[in-house]
C-alpha cells in the first residue's frame, strides 16, 4: 500500500490558478471510486492525499483530476510526493510550516476539516491523526506563531507599512466571516478606525460592525462608501469578483486624487484586477503578502527549526508503520502457521498427555508456546527492521517460501530425485 500525494500550492502556482481549485468536494467527486482519498483545498492550496496499492496510477488520476477542475495545463504546477515523503509534507502544512504565513493558526482546522470530509480508511486516518498531533505539538512547545501569525493579521501589517502609521485611516471590510472579522481587529489593534463592514447577509454584518464598531452596509452600497475610506480589506467567499474595475473608476472621481489601497485576501479572488489600471488605485492580493511573512520571519527562524525537527521524526515513525504494512500479513501468517503445528502435535500426543493432571497439562500449553514465540521472536525483529528499508518485501516473500505459506505444500514442489 502506498501513500500518494498530488497538488500545488501558492509556492507554485498563483492566485488565478489556485482559484480554480478551491473548490474540494468537487475534487473528491471526480476523483470517482477511490477507497482512500482527502482533498485538503484552502486560499493558498490545493492537494489531494490517495491510498492506493498501485501509486503510478494513483498518481495519474490525481493529476487529470486536477487537470479536469483546473479547466487548463497545470501539470508543470504541480508536485507529486509519495510515503514518507507525502507525509512529511502534510506534517510540515499543520504545523504551519509550509503555509503564506509561517506559524498561522487557522491551517490545522483545515487540516481537520479535510480529514473529517475525505473518504478515510486504515492509512489516512493513521496519516491525518498524526498531522493533528503534530500541529498541536508544534504550537504546544515552540514559538512558531508570533504575530503575524494569518493572513488576516499580514494584510493589516501591509496596510500599515503602506501608511506608515494606521491611526486616523478609515477602512472597509467587504465579508463579515471568520476573515473579515479577524482583518477588522488586526487592523483595530493598530490604530485603524472600522467606517463599515459589508456582507450579503445582514445580521451577519451587523454582529460584526458591532464588534468592530463600524456600521454594517449591504454589498449594494459598496460604490458610495469607497468615496470615504483609504483601505479596502476583502474577505469573502463569493464565487465571481465583489468590486468591479467600473465600480472603483466612478468611486474614484469623487476621492479628488487620494489614494485608495485595496488588499484583497480572498481565494477566489474578490478585487477586480483591472483597478490595476486606475490612477491612485493600488490593489494587493494574497500573493503581495509574502513581502510581510518575509519581514516577520528573522525572529522566529529558530523556532522554525524546532517545529521542522519534530515534522520529520513523525515523518520517519509514519514511513516505518507504512513499510511494515508489507510484512506484517507475512509474520500474521508464520505465528499461525506455526501455531497450527504446535496445536497439531500436542493433539497427536493426547493419548499420552491425557494421563497428565490438569496443571501438568497447563504446563506443558505454556511451555510449547513459549518454544514457539523464542523461534519467531529473532526473526519477526528481522523481518521488521527489513520493512523499514527496502528489503521488507523481499524478506516476506522468502519467509512465506521457506514455510510454505503461499499456497504450496511439500506435495505440491517438485519431485526430489533419488539417492544414488
Amino acid at each position: 500500500m502506498h501513500l500518494v500525494l498530488v497538488g500545488t500550492s501558492h509556492h507554485r502556482a498563483p492566485v488565478d490558478v489556485r482559484e480554480r481549485l478551491a473548490a474540494g468536494a468537487d475534487l473528491l467527486g471526480e476523483l470517482g471510486s477511490v477507497a482512500e482519498a482527502v482533498c485538503l483545498a484552502t486560499c493558498n492550496r490545493t492537494e489531494l492525499y490517495l491510498a492506493a496499492d498501485e501509486a503510478a496510477e494513483a498518481e495519474a488520476r490525481s493529476t487529470r483530476t486536477l487537470t479536469t477542475v483546473a479547466g487548463a495545463e497545470i501539470e508543470p504546477l504541480l508536485y507529486r510526493l509519495h510515503d514518507e515523503s507525502a507525509a512529511l509534507h502534510l506534517f510540515r502544512v499543520a504545523a504551519g510550516l509550509d503555509s503564506l504565513v509561517p506559524g498561522e493558526g487557522e491551517i490545522l482546522g483545515q487540516v481537520r476539516t479535510s480529514y473529517e470530509d475525505g473518504r478515510v480508511g486504515p492509512l489516512l486516518d493513521r496519516l491525518f491523526r498524526q498531522a493533528l498531533h503534530v500541529g498541536k505539538r508544534v504550537r504546544a512547545e515552540t514559538a512558531i506563531g508570533e504575530s503575524p501569525t494569518s493572513v488576516p493579521s499580514a494584510a493589516a501589517a501591509l496596510a500599515q507599512q503602506l501608511f506608515g502609521e494606521l491611526g486616523g485611516r478609515r477602512v472597509l471590510v467587504i465579508g463579515a466571516g471568520k476573515t473579515g472579522e479577524q482583518a477588522a481587529r488586526s487592523l483595530l489593534a493598530r490604530g485603524a478606525e472600522i467606517t463599515a463592514v459589508a456582507n450579503r447577509d445582514a445580521d451577519r454584518a451587523a454582529e460584526v460592525a458591532g464588534r468592530v464598531g463600524g456600521r454594517s452596509i449591504s454589498l449594494e452600497r459598496l460604490e458610495e462608501e469607497l468615496a470615504g475610506v483609504d483601505v479596502v480589506v476583502s474577505a469573502t467567499s463569493a464565487a465571481g469578483f465583489v468590486l468591479r474595475r467600473e465600480q472603483v473608476a466612478r468611486a474614484v472621481e469623487a476621492r479628488r486624487g487620494r489614494p485608495l489601497f485595496l488588499i484583497d485576501i480572498a481565494v477566489p479572488r474578490d478585487i477586480d484586477p483591472g483597478i490595476d489600471e486606475l490612477e491612485d488605485c493600488y490593489r494587493y492580493d494574497i500573493d503581495d503578502l509574502e513581502q510581510v511573512v518575509e519581514a516577520s520571519l528573522a525572529g522566529r527562524r529558530r523556532e522554525g527549526e524546532a517545529a521542522e525537527t519534530m515534522a520529520a521524526h513523525e515523518a520517519r515513525k509514519f514511513g516505518s508503520w507504512l513499510a511494515s504494512l508489507d510484512v506484517v500479513p507475512a509474520i500474521t501468517q508464520l505465528r499461525a502457521h506455526a501455531e497450527d503445528i504446535r496445536r497439531a502435535e500436542l493433539a497427536r500426543a493426547e493419548g499420552r498427555l491425557g494421563r497428565l493432571s490438569d496443571a501438568d497439562r497447563s504446563v506443558v500449553e505454556s511451555l510449547t508456546s513459549q518454544i514457539v514465540n523464542k523461534l519467531l521472536h529473532l526473526p519477526t525483529v528481522r523481518m521488521k527492521e527489513a520493512a523499514a528499508g527496502t528489503d521488507g518485501t523481499l524478506y516476506a516473500d522468502t519467509v512465506r517460501r521457506l514455510f510454505g505459506l503461499d499456497g504450496e505444500s511439500e506435495n505440491d514442489s517438485s519431485p526430489r530425485q533419488p539417492r544414488k
